[in-house]
């Protein structure tokens, strides 16, 4: 067998990032943690068109990859690792606005 290398999809940076965000969901979500901690039912109110089950499957996801963190009051949270994604959805904003 092959040992992965940086461009294995294995390893290559871009398709892990690629794969955590890959849904319509996630990104939407930390847009709406970007600048304050938020409640389950002000992110359903958020993010329009959102199932309760896809918010709260799409949470638990974060949660794990420890994007997200629940407050002892329960409201929801970026980490540290989940403010890191400022600057991608800072891109795709911009990239958004230039080309589509």
């Amino acid at each position: 067998m092959p040992k992965p290398t940086l461009h294995s999809p294995i390893t290559c940076p871009i398709t892990k990032t690629a794969t955590l965000l890959s849904d319509t969901w996630t990104m939407l979500i930390v847009r709406s943690l970007l600048d304050e901690s938020k409640r389950f039912c002000e992110l359903e109110r958020d993010l329009e068109g959102i199932s309760t089950r896809t918010l709260t499957l799409k949470l638990q996801k974060l949660e794990g990859e420890k994007i997200i963190k629940r407050s002892k009051e329960g409201c929801y949270e970026l980490t540290e690792k989940g403010k890191g994604l400022r600057m991608v959805e800072s891109a795709m904003k911009r990239y958004g606005e230039k080309y589509l």
